[in-house]
């Protein structure tokens, strides 16, 4: 990997203004080395750097590496360390497939991936805090998306934590953790010692949230006042966090965006899984830790196809609740936000012929491609709801149906915690006004890193605008629990009944129940569970 390509993310940073930075009559921005940004964890002293008067510190290690005898465990603490460890720059990513990152070059432009090395030494996490002072602030700790099997904590740009940090006055972790096969192989069969292989990919979540709380103090946060947030995969770990018993106590908000969780993998899907990894080398679970993390990728996600299942978090009834989440008072306590996006397939993106679809041959395209026999009824329905929207807009709405997360609300909303239920709705001035609010989009208005991630959002004033209203409600709910605030509208909780949902646009609104009359006419669909091709790893 040539670094030229991810150093600049991490030193190109937006300033706000402000912040403790050391006094530098000719404008100084970063401060490194000699006694900068020196910081003591339960393991060790760690060096990171000040840019713009925030405090950055990298790949601290969370968890001791997860290859050999370690494969397949449960997270271990990382061996203390001697002296002043560097934390300059990230750690390396999960075991994953790499070898399609980049093969779109329109995507790739707009995404622009970070990534770096990989390995089974990933147990890592970045802070961006505005100083170590002691003081106790309140801590968000990202979750990245990928589904289970792919991502890391920096992927994207606007995953950055320093100007949230910098505008806020919070402190922001985000963590790598493992994914795929590696986080999520259910080898029970093999033995009692392995009775949680289906599951430690989401209890490394829980011993990063350990190492927050055991040391958020040092880098001048509150370990009582802990917000995790994620989107899309991260989203459901989300949500999936806040229902483990493992994680009481060390969280205390949460916030999930376009992903959700109400329920996880069976334990007979795992298992017949892990059953048939087992059988390729006769049960010697052994030969399946030492054998190299891509010859294990490429055989368990083998074997998963031909048995016809996968990896991800399984409800096995200690780890996770075997009945459905938030069944009982893990995650009483907890108050949640959800928000998705109005177009998180944005179809025609890249073809302009999908723009410019009438009201008919949206129809046609809902009843034939998505297999609504109502589609004539259901885009009515939010066209009524949303009488601006172009024909177009109306299909990528039915696509992107709130069923799963309103499912998730009413859960929530079940056990007596308060519930905030959004929807992101702005389009960038990008792709001839075709980009939308497309899957991902949101997260660099939340992070104010509008200016940063200039692929999604243009930057400027506008897109800034919108991200003001966005950050200062998650900094409210990071404080409060409630992400009510003098820069948007009065946004009432959710209930059943009237369902509000915050809409967050250049000039956000509240509209209650917008698309429930297109929800009731919808039959089951699953869009993100469209055949893709296997996963291959990278060499």
């Amino acid at each position: 990997m040539k670094l030229y390509r991810f150093l600049l993310p991490a030193l190109l940073v937006v300033s706000c203004g402000g912040g403790n930075q050391p006094a530098q009559e000719d404008g100084q921005r970063l401060f490194v080395g000699d006694d900068y940004a020196v910081t003591q964890t339960q393991y060790g002293k760690v060096q990171g750097y000040i840019l713009d008067g925030v405090y950055t510190y990298l790949g601290i290690p969370y968890g001791a590496p997860t290859g050999g005898e370690n494969r397949f465990m449960p997270p271990q603490k990382p061996a203390s360390w001697e002296g002043i460890r560097p934390a300059m720059f990230y750690g390396n990513d999960a075991p994953q497939n790499m070898a399609d990152k980049w093969k779109n070059n329109a995507s790739t432009f707009t995404d622009h991936w970070n990534y770096f090395d990989v390995s089974e030494d990933c147990l890592n996490l970045n802070v961006w805090t505005p100083a170590p002072d002691g003081k106790k602030r309140p801590v968000l700790v990202w979750m990245h998306g990928g589904g289970f099997s792919a991502g890391n904590s920096i992927e994207q740009d606007g995953y950055h934590g320093a100007n949230l940090a910098r505008a806020g006055d919070v402190v922001f972790v985000s963590v790598n953790h493992r994914l795929n096969a590696f986080g999520f192989s259910d080898l029970s069969a093999a033995g009692p010692a392995f009775k949680n292989s289906g599951n430690v990919g989401v209890l490394d979540l829980v011993a990063s949230l350990q190492w927050v709380h055991d040391n958020i103090a040092n880098f001048g946060g509150d370990p009582g006042n802990v917000t995790i947030m994620g989107q899309s995969g991260g989203g459901a770990k989300v949500c999936d966090v806040i229902s483990m018993p493992s994680a009481k106590g060390l969280v205390h908000k949460a916030v999930a965006l376009s992903g959700n969780a109400t329920s996880a993998t069976s334990p007979a899907s795992s298992k017949a899984v892990g059953a048939a990894i087992l059988k390729t080398v006769k049960g010697d679970v052994k030969k399946l830790q030492q054998m190299p993390w891509e010859e294990y990728y490429e055989l368990a996600h083998k074997v998963a196809a031909e048995v016809g299942g996968g990896f991800s978090p399984v409800a096995d009834g200690e780890v996770l609740p075997a009945d459905g989440f938030f069944k009982d008072d893990v995650a009483k306590n907890v108050p949640l936000m959800l928000c998705t996006t109005s177009s998180e397939f944005a179809l025609s993106k890249e073809n302009l012929e999908l723009e410019n679809i009438d009201f008919a041959g949206a129809v046609a395209m809902v009843r034939d491609q998505f297999g609504q026999v109502n589609a004539e009824d259901i885009l009515k329905a939010y066209q009524a709801a949303f009488p601006a929207k172009k024909p177009i807009e109306l299909v990528n709405l039915t696509v992107a149906q709130r069923k799963n997360v309103l499912a998730t609300a009413d859960a929530k909303y079940a056990q007596g915690t308060p519930v905030y239920l959004a929807w992101f709705d702005y389009n960038a001035p990008l792709f001839g006004g075709r980009i939308r609010a497309f899957h991902c989009s949101d997260i660099c208005y939340w992070f104010k890193n509008t200016d940063l991630m200039v692929t999604h959002t243009g930057g400027g004033a506008e897109p800034r605008g919108v991200s003001d209203q966005m950050s200062a409600a998650l900094l409210a709910f990071m404080r409060t629990g409630n992400p009510n605030c003098p820069e948007i509208p009065q946004w009432p909780a959710y209930t059943p009944e009237d369902a509000p949902t915050m809409i967050f646009d250049v000039k956000s609104e509240v509209k209650n129940a917008p698309d429930r009359a297109a929800l009731a006419l919808m039959a089951d669909f699953n869009p993100w569970r469209m055949a893709r091709p296997a996963p291959a790893a990278s060499k």
